[in-house]
């Protein structure tokens, strides 16, 4: 028994590219139009809107032909480069719209082939022909999904010959023109049935030109994409350029048509009918085979961005099944469903032009990538194809300005729609496996960012809190997470950073995944941090040589952030490590949680200011940026103190009072007189109800066993506590606040 191959079957420049886009852009309108805008603006103009249009698409040819040479193309065609080049979500804005208006194309070419047949028999206008024309119309559909789903390589080959009448048609019009009466070209503007103007008539024509990536929806079946998309674009779009030249000159100098007959919007195909010889009897096949061609087309290049919108998993996964043969055989069924409910929305001449512009979009998208790809200068960007970045903008604006002259409703339609998929496909928080321009948009960003601010000396007044969080799980230290982030208030930048060790063998392989993985679990929880994982020698020494040379240009770390260990002897090191950072200016801070933020309104912040080591001017300002955040900003900062006597106790009140007065920090003020010498007793008796709880922290202190058992009995007590220790604001509070604490 003969083994069955099940290979699909891949195609060639020619058969997969040049021929889909040349039969797709040498298609109804051009039989439909041509006589009219000749007639209406005369050969020299039509020729100036011929070089114009054919411009647009050739710039977006070579555009297209540029992000082809630099990656190999996957199924999709066009999709597939935008999301490659600009991210999964800029091309999922652009990809869903345009599976959309190529399953819409079907319908409007199935319609038109229907109407095109059905005018030859006058007598089906007794007989319901609104019921006849959608009957016929569901008929092509279900034709050309069938054929398309079956084989691809059957719909393919069976434009050879369609392209072969569309050729004879052509010819036969130059031969019938030829052999007639001639005479010098009509060259003026009359304008007779085109009361709107030049660009009016521009709008009308300009669907001749598109249809050029109808080769480029086939990527996936191409045998070299990189080779053929090029090659077969760039020919389709040229050699249509100049047949598009031809035909207006021949319409031109005819002597068999009258301006009234050329000018004649109902005139159709019949002008092409009375100068083409064997008239009817060739350009009708033509017409027909031409728009089944692009019916074709549209058919085969839906399902390939639907089942690449599939892969990506913007689309249920089902829809990227292949049959035996290779076709997305589920996509193209559905495609053929859509394209069939279409038939019965009614008005499609209005909608065809949303389609229009919502296709024109694609130009966009694809001229801004290879615009975008040429100005980040990435080094994997080397196409074999180079188009200069303001070629491709040029071509974007141009295309945005042919969408305005067709439908300036339908261009804000089209524009807001992709918007909105736009914002919904990033509030999904997709995961993506490439790299994209975009990265290297922020990478451009960044840098020049980092340069500007390496060369300004950086002033009190923007200080900003960069915080270095060091975490062993992530997951168990979320709250610490989360307080954190409340402090950089969006002005701030906090890094997470998790250490391992050169014995930690298995974590040193995947170092980049758990840096990744951290993110996602961030993403889940809602909150944004730099991840990061750094090799040292030794833990304790390790975090000491990460967090003292931290940061770069302008956004050095200012601010070093530890959970309290649970073990004894972690706390230990815990405060040697402190003692060793204070000496490189770092602010410090360690913090325990015994309970999660409390979700009540109104929110208590204790902060407990001995006056020493400047620690209560950290702690105030450290109050202050967790009260502009939304759930706290009704927050009662209390600042408590002790004092030794009632005379000294009324000094610090005036002091503290005066102080916050000129910082415009609103706070309640309690100043104790000290009772006993038990003064962590105090403090954890007045502040056990607080939600959050700011003390000091001492430095250059040895006796660590003994500092720890404080701190441990005050960790205990309260729900929420962060040892503050101020090692480098003595120039920046006085700044912020117009005054100190002192």
């Amino acid at each position: 028994m003969a083994k069955t191959n099940s290979k699909p079957h891949k195609f060639g420049t020619f058969l997969g590219v040049y021929t889909p886009s040349i039969l797709t852009i040498l298609g109804l309108v051009m039989y439909l139009r041509f006589g009219w805008v000749v007639g209406n603006v005369g050969l020299i103009k039509t020729i100036f809107i011929v070089i114009m249009a054919s411009s647009i698409t050739f710039i977006t040819g070579l555009s297209a032909s540029a992000i082809a040479t630099n990656i190999k193309v996957g199924v999709g065609g066009e999709y597939y480069m935008i999301s490659r080049s600009l991210g999964l979500e800029p091309g999922g804005a652009i990809g869903i719209p345009l599976y959309l208006c190529r399953t819409l194309s079907v319908t409007f070419y199935c319609y038109g082939l229907s109407e095109a047949i059905l005018v030859l028999w006058p007598e089906h206008q007794s007989l319901l022909p609104s019921f006849a024309l959608q009957g016929l119309t569901i008929i092509f559909i279900v034709l050309v999904t069938t054929l398309s789903g079956k084989s691809a390589k059957l719909v393919l080959k069976s434009q050879i010959p369609i392209m072969i009448i569309v050729g004879a048609s052509i010819l036969a019009l130059i031969i019938g023109v030829l052999s007639q009466d001639i005479h010098a070209p009509i060259t003026k503007a009359t304008y007779q049935t085109a009361p709107e103007g030049f660009w009016y008539v521009f709008a009308v024509f300009f669907p001749a030109v598109t249809g050029f990536t109808a080769g480029v929806g086939l990527s996936g079946d191409l045998k070299d994409p990189q080779k053929s998309i090029p090659k077969g674009t760039l020919a389709a779009v040229v050699s249509g350029a100049v047949i598009y030249l031809i035909i207006p000159l021949l319409l031109a100098i005819t002597g068999a048509l009258t301006l009234e007959q050329m000018t004649d919007p109902n005139a159709g195909v019949t002008i092409w009918t009375r100068l083409a010889i064997f008239g009817p009897w060739i350009v009708y096949p033509a017409v027909w085979g031409a728009v089944l061609s692009s019916a074709f087309g549209s058919i085969l290049g839906g399902p390939r961005i639907l089942q690449a919108l599939s892969m990506d998993g913007l689309m249920p996964k089902f829809l990227s099944k292949l049959s035996k043969s290779g076709q997305p055989t589920i996509a193209t069924w559905i495609s053929g469903f859509l394209a069939i409910a279409a038939v019965f929305l009614g008005g499609l001449n209005t909608i065809a032009q949303y389609v229009s512009v919502l296709f024109l979009t694609l130009y966009v998208a694809v001229n801004v990538s290879a615009a975008v790809e040429q100005l980040i200068k990435e080094p994997s960007y080397r196409p074999k194809i180079q188009v200069p970045w303001f070629v491709s903008i040029l071509g974007a604006i141009a295309a945005m300005v042919v969408m305005w002259l067709i439908n300036p409703w339908a261009f804000v339609f089209a524009l807001g729609l992709e918007a909105l998929i736009l914002i919904y496909l990033f509030s999904k928080k997709l995961e993506q496996q490439w790299g994209d321009a975009s990265t290297g948009i922020w990478m451009h960003m960044g840098r020049y960012a980092l340069l500007r601010l390496n060369s300004k000396n950086i002033h009190p007044r923007n200080w900003r809190p960069i915080i270095l969080l060091f975490v062993h799980e992530l997951k168990a230290q979320l709250p610490l997470i989360q307080l954190m982030e409340m402090l950089g208030q969006n002005s701030g930048l906090l890094t997470i950073s998790k250490l391992i060790t050169f014995e930690d063998k298995q974590e040193l392989k995947m170092r980049k995944d758990i840096a990744f993985k951290m993110q996602k679990e961030l993403a889940k929880e809602g909150l944004q941090a730099l991840t990061e994982v750094n090799v040292v020698n030794d833990l304790k020494h390790g975090i000491y040589q990460v967090a003292a040379s931290h940061g770069i240009a302008g956004i050095k770390t200012n601010t070093v952030v530890f959970g309290w260990s649970s073990t004894m002897e972690g706390k230990i090191q815990e405060l040697q490590i402190v003692n060793n950072l204070a000496a490189s200016g770092k602010n410090i801070l360690i913090a325990n949680f015994n309970a999660p933020f409390n979700d009540r309104p109104n929110k208590r912040i204790d902060i407990w200011w001995r006056g020493e080591d400047r620690n209560g001017d950290l702690m105030l300002l450290l109050s202050y940026l967790m009260c502009l955040n939304r759930k706290w900003k009704k927050a009662v900062i209390s600042i408590f103190s002790i004092a030794a006597s009632e005379k000294e106790k009324l000094t610090l009140e005036r002091h503290i009072e005066y102080s916050i007065n000129e910082a415009r920090i609103d706070a309640e003020i309690h100043v104790l007189i000290k009772d006993s010498e038990d003064i962590v007793g105090m403090l954890i008796k007045k502040s056990q109800t607080a939600d959050i709880v700011f003390c000091g922290l001492a430095r250059n202190n040895d006796a660590f066993e003994k500092r720890t058992q404080t701190m441990e009995r005050i960790a205990k007590s309260l729900k929420v506590v962060v040892f503050t220790q101020n090692n480098g604001m003595e120039n920046v509070i006085p700044v912020i606040f117009s005054s100190t604490i002192e």
